[in-house]
């Protein structure tokens, strides 16, 4: 197919990269010249692993490029993808700016086309939006009517940010909706051979499969956290306790959330779930555990904080800002928020984090998701761990990466080190060391 995708944030860029990879031609646009001409080098606008040699490749051999010219993209495919970000609004709703400019400016396009173009929506967006906004908008700027003279359709991403590459190819949920045949055609025929069950539903069911798959985590995250924190007032080690409940296969248990450490955070799961409890409220629909939740996060936060805070020590190492590890994202990020609270009570924070030094280094967040939550953020960077130990009285462990594993654990031995995530499963709060949950 020839194909143009909307956006290159981490859902596009990746999407692009693989439609590519599979022997699509696909155009990538984005108002952001820099991104564009990042890609056009051949070089990842984002951090992701495995991404920037697929996307090379597939630049090299014609196969992906981008521009900033919808019009040409539209005119020289045939189906688009539309994935730009959908954050949250000053009252917890979804954020459709984006999605609203990108629907008038392909509508736009389409009215000059002179020929059928499928246009398919990867953003996440609430119940009933493609329906009540996306397509008006479309329709209004092409003068042309949706399902007759051009196709719509909604496919939701569960691409996770280090591991999408991988999500792609091998995803846990496929679902999509369509107006029309050609574009519920074209939606099957890209994933004929993706190893799962393809669900075809209708658009408003396929938006809310999406909030459900990320509310659902988010409640999962939150209820071991929970257990993880009365565990640890008992005497008991919560992982341990959540590991044998995760043993019961027969209540479809993902041992991946159900793992009790820190917030949730990310560009996804705080802000669907505002969404998703700001449509409850329009429906005058209770939502007691969903407010629960985001509560329940912000108090894991404010748990570490005040670990730190009982230590004594007012040097702080923060291993880790980004909101998981393998990504620079730091949109929404728990560590973030924590680091900045600490900060304004006057305690000195130092950053280690791998992947955010590498995109201020090859200068991604010129036009990335800038978190301005920490003061400085660029000049708190330190390059090494052993470096990050040397200068701090106590190591505050967020995110896990394997090289720091051995240097933290020797460190614990003379140092205070909270950890937020257990750098190794035997590890027990006393002495220096203190675990959050366990």
């Amino acid at each position: 197919m020839k194909v143009s995708v909307f956006g290159i944030g981490y859902v596009g860029a990746v999407s692009a990269t693989c439609l590519a990879n599979d022997g699509h031609k696909v155009i990538a646009v984005d108002v952001d010249a820099h991104k564009v001409n990042t890609l056009n080098r051949g070089r990842a606008p984002i951090v992701e692993a495995g991404l920037e040699p697929l996307l090379a490749k597939n630049v090299a051999s014609g196969a992906l490029c981008a521009t900033t010219d919808c019009e040409a993209a539209i005119a020289a495919t045939d189906i688009s993808f539309i994935c730009v970000g959908t954050p949250s609004d000053k009252s917890g709703a979804v954020g459709l700016d984006y999605v609203r400019r990108v629907c008038h400016d392909v509508g736009a396009a389409l009215a000059t086309k002179g020929a059928y173009h499928c246009v398919v929506v990867r953003s996440t967006i609430v119940p009933g939006t493609l329906e009540s906004v996306c397509i008006p908008v479309l329709e209004e700027a092409s003068s042309l009517r949706a399902g007759k003279e051009f196709g719509v359709g909604y496919y939701p991403e569960f691409l996770r940010e280090g591991s999408a590459i991988e999500d792609f190819y091998n995803p846990g949920l496929v679902v999509f909706g369509a107006i029309d045949k050609t574009t519920e055609d074209k939606l099957r025929d890209l994933c004929n051979n993706l190893p799962c069950t393809c669900h075809v539903v209708p658009l408003a069911t396929a938006e809310l499969v999406k909030y459900a798959s990320n509310a659902w985590r988010a409640v999962k995250i939150t209820f071991a956290n929970e257990i993880g924190n009365i565990a640890k007032a008992c005497g008991i080690d919560g992982q341990v306790v959540m590991q044998v409940l995760c043993s019961d296969d027969k209540v479809s248990m993902s041992p991946y959330f159900l793992r009790p450490g820190f917030a949730f955070g990310g560009s996804c799961l705080p802000k669907d779930l505002r969404a998703l409890r700001h449509v409850a409220r329009e429906k005058s629909t209770v939502t007691p555990l969903l407010d629960a939740v985001l509560e329940a996060n912000i108090g894991q936060i404010a748990r570490a904080e005040t670990m730190v805070e009982n230590s004594g020590c007012k040097s702080v190492g923060l291993v880790g800002i980004s909101f998981k590890v393998g990504t620079d994202d730091t949109r929404e990020s728990p560590l973030a928020e924590l680091a900045a609270r600490l900060i304004s009570k006057g305690f000195d924070v130092r950053v280690y984090d791998p992947s955010v030094s590498f995109a201020y280094g090859r200068d991604l967040r010129k036009s990335g998701p800038v978190n301005g939550t920490v003061p400085d953020l660029q000049a708190r960077l330190v390059t090494g761990i052993d470096e990050l130990i040397a200068c701090s009285d106590v190591i505050l462990v967020g995110n896990r990466y394997e090289e720091t594993v051995e240097p933290l654990s020797a460190a614990a031995s003379s140092k205070r080190l909270v950890d937020l995530t257990r750098l190794k499963p035997n590890l027990r709060s006393g002495g220096h060391y203190q675990g959050i949950c366990w």
